[in-house]
């Protein structure tokens, strides 16, 4: 999951350097994890994933601070695509006879754009297991999705009995989705040695998000899937250099709906980050998206059809006080290229997370009364 964690307030530097600092703001950054976004906006069945890459930031695999914690995000997207994608929509939709084949000449595009908030939940244990920091966390979101596709589908149609029949169609259709997401439990465990940290997780889809096979526009994905992966990530708050990584694969059980299964998804995510103080840091975040098994099922009627996408972009982060907790503001940005059967554009992310304050940070933002 993207974890972007600021540094804790009220610790001294080179006083403190040989012991590990715990930092005080977890913030789940999904840049794009969104889990279930649109069916027209991500990869694999008609270009969508359930990995939304980007979904692991900063500080992913850095201890947090027990208790609980919350992050809420508004993120948005604006994406389009070509032929390939356009035609494997139109499939989805039935808008090409299931029983021919097509040999097709396209000259069709899909765009598409979402608005979403998300809410996510998260305890941190106390109590070791196996040596390392638990937490438990659910994500849950609602927003909207706008998707248009446009173009001439053009070419010859063979029937059952070889038949062929000349076919020719100009589409202009658009479709907007109000409605909840799928909703995805996060079980992960940390372990901190030094400046190095390493992370471990399992993530899963609970298709119970806004789907409908028929819909140019979705919010949930329509099947269940399973992710895991682990990451790393280095931290010395003497230097306030940062570097973080994840790797992790995603297994699809296919689409009832459609008889549609995505191939097995590979996704990386990374962040790197200077902090220039106690509350501000700067850096930059990406990711590398790529389907590694090949899409199937009897409703599978475009081939192989794997997907990826690179994104890079920009981020920024702010930690200040809220009441007794601590309050973590963070704005970042991707722009994808060398997108493959998916969707390619921008998106931005803005979290605003609260949690528990580091050991040693100030609980408030009381002025200190001293005495001489």
């Amino acid at each position: 999951m993207t974890v972007s964690i600021a540094l804790a307030a009220g610790q001294s530097e080179r006083s403190k350097s040989a012991r590990p600092r715990r930092l005080g703001v977890a913030a789940f950054v999904l840049t794009s994890a969104i889990v279930g976004f649109s069916h027209c906006a991500l990869a694999d069945e008609g270009g969508v994933s359930f990995w939304v890459p980007g979904f692991f930031g900063s500080l992913a695999a850095a201890p947090q601070q027990p208790g609980w914690s919350l992050a809420n995000i508004y993120y948005h997207t604006s994406v389009s695509a070509g032929a390939d994608v356009a035609r494997a929509r139109e499939f989805t939709l039935n808008r090409v006879p299931a029983n021919v084949t097509l040999d097709a000449k396209l000259n069709l595009n899909v765009n598409a754009t979402g608005d979403l908030g998300f809410v996510i939940p998260t305890y941190v244990f106390a109590t070791p297991v196996l040596g390392g920091q638990a937490s438990v966390s659910l994500l849950a979101a609602y927003g909207v999705v706008g998707t248009s596709l446009a173009g001439t589908l053009s070419g010859v149609l063979t029937g059952p009995l070889g038949n062929n029949v000349p076919f020719a169609r100009s589409d202009t259709i658009s479709d907007t989705t109000w409605g909840f997401g799928d909703v995805a439990p996060v079980f992960q465990l940390r372990w901190n040695a030094g400046v190095h940290n390493y992370m471990t997780y399992i993530m899963g889809d609970i298709p119970v998000g806004a789907y409908q096979s028929d819909r140019l526009s979705n919010i949930g994905i329509g099947h269940s899937a399973i992710d895991v992966g682990g990451g790393y990530t280095y931290f010395n708050p003497q230097t306030g250099h940062e570097f973080s990584g994840v790797l992790g694969f995603t297994y699809n059980f296919k689409n009832t709906a459609t008889q549609y299964q995505n191939g097995v998804d590979m996704h990386f995510d990374w962040g790197a980050s200077q902090f220039l103080s106690k509350q501000v840091m700067v850096g930059l975040v990406g990711y590398v998206y790529k389907e590694l098994g090949c899409d199937s099922g009897s409703g599978d009627r475009v081939g192989c059809f794997q997907s990826q996408v690179v994104g890079i972009g920009p981020q920024i982060g702010f930690l200040f006080p809220v009441g007794d907790m601590q309050g973590y503001l963070n704005l970042k940005a991707y722009g994808e290229f060398a997108a493959e059967n998916r969707p390619s554009g921008w998106n931005t992310w803005v979290t605003f997370s609260i949690s528990p304050p580091a050991p040693g940070a100030p609980p408030t933002t009381k002025p200190i009364v001293r005495k001489y």
